[in-house]
């Protein structure tokens, strides 16, 4: 799906099937600059197809810049990318792997190619994604955006870039989220997530948002939101509107999902709809607020929205709310409702006791020792 506004194009790339292919084409046509950054880069399929895309821009003049998490990338080969830097890329590994600041993860997914085309959403770079999403390969979601907005996404990636070792001056560590940096136009918003004290711009847009909404779609893979926007969804019923959640029947992260998995009941008793994705693993981060759409790598969990280093855009425009509804439709014809009562009924005391472990533990202790390693961080 293709939509203009503001002299400029965005494209709903729904598949691996549909992103790989037209990431690689805007590779291979970039003149200048290639910015690619990702949480986990694989090898295989489509990440050797990349690589190898990479080298030929490379060779033939084009500047290419690569951004790996070193965690979500810990199994890469240390060799992978020497054919890249052989040529004269560069390539960076954020946060190296340590002990003692491992809990601070670059989760963005960004590609730009001359600051005029840009890729967002939550794919990342390996086997798992390629396929439909329903027969195979997880389901995740993406946008393809043509326009001056690519030139914006390119400093931030200048900006993750050169952090990449993790070393913060000591203020850094006590700033605040300020809401206002956010990069605004008229109808969009750049949101820019991570560590730090005070709120996260996602999270102050979004309870924003909802102050006033009637109708909201959350596509979201770990869900796991904070009180405020527990309460935030529980009120837009109140009012007379309806919520309505698809969120993880299949996940690559069981923690996660049984964490989120305890706060059904008080949802549901809320009557917030809550739909499960089944045919397979779900990744998608796409939430609807009435015209209002967010896209990009933020989960709706406390990771996401306090720990890790995220990039969302927000669009106010009501055809590309349009779409984006289009698109959470076709999800939700593979999803299953759940219900209260057979909720209810199904959950054993075994059940309700993993649950709530597993909430304890992404919700306190996972923040607590990203707190203390994020206030540790060497000069």
């Amino acid at each position: 799906m293709l939509s203009e506004a503001a002299n400029a194009t965005y494209n709903w790339l729904c598949t691996g099937d549909e992103v790989f292919p037209a990431m690689l084409a805007a590779i291979e046509g970039a003149k200048s600059e290639v910015c690619l950054e990702t949480y986990t880069f694989a090898t295989g399929s489509p990440g050797e197809r990349f690589r190898d895309t990479l080298v030929r821009v490379r060779q033939r003049g084009t500047r290419v810049r690569v951004l790996i998490d070193a965690l979500g990338s810990y199994a890469l080969p240390g060799n992978f990318f020497e054919p890249l830097q052989n040529v004269g890329a560069e390539v960076r590994f954020f946060n190296p792997i340590s002990l003692n600041r491992m809990s601070i993860r670059n989760h963005r997914k960004l590609l730009v190619c001359d600051d005029q085309i840009a890729f967002v959403g939550g794919f990342n770079i390996a086997p798992e994604y390629e396929g439909d999403g329903v027969k195979c390969g997880w389901c995740d979601i993406g946008l393809k955006i043509v326009g001056p907005l690519a030139a914006q996404l390119a400093s931030s990636f200048d900006e993750m870039f050169a952090r990449a070792d993790f070393r913060h001056k000591r203020f850094m560590r006590f700033r605040r989220f300020d809401a206002k940096k956010s990069v605004t136009w008229p109808a969009e918003q750049i949101l820019f997530g991570g560590p730090g004290r005070g709120q996260s711009p996602i999270k102050h847009a979004l309870r924003t948002d909802l102050e006033h909404a009637r109708d909201v779609k959350i596509i979201v893979a770990y869900f796991l939101p904070t009180w405020s926007l527990r309460r935030g969804l529980t009120e837009v019923v109140k009012r007379g509107g309806r919520v309505q959640l698809i969120l993880a029947g299949k996940s690559d992260v069981l923690l996660s999902q049984l964490a989120g998995r305890s706060l059904y009941r008080r949802l549901l008793k809320s009557g917030v709809e809550i739909y499960e994705y089944e045919p397979q693993v779900l990744h998608a981060k796409l939430i609807i607020v009435d015209d209002a759409v967010y896209i990009g790598s933020s989960n709706l969990d406390h990771r996401s929205l306090q720990i890790n280093y995220e990039l969302m855009i927000r669009f106010q425009n009501a055809e590309i709310a349009s779409q984006a509804r289009d698109v959470f439709a076709g999800t939700l014809n593979n999803s299953r409702r759940i219900e209260l009562e057979r909720w209810r009924k199904s959950r054993t005391l075994w059940q309700k006791t993993k649950q709530r472990f597993a909430y304890w533990l992404l919700v306190r202790i996972d923040p607590y020792f990203a707190r203390r390693q994020w206030r540790a961080l060497p000069d």
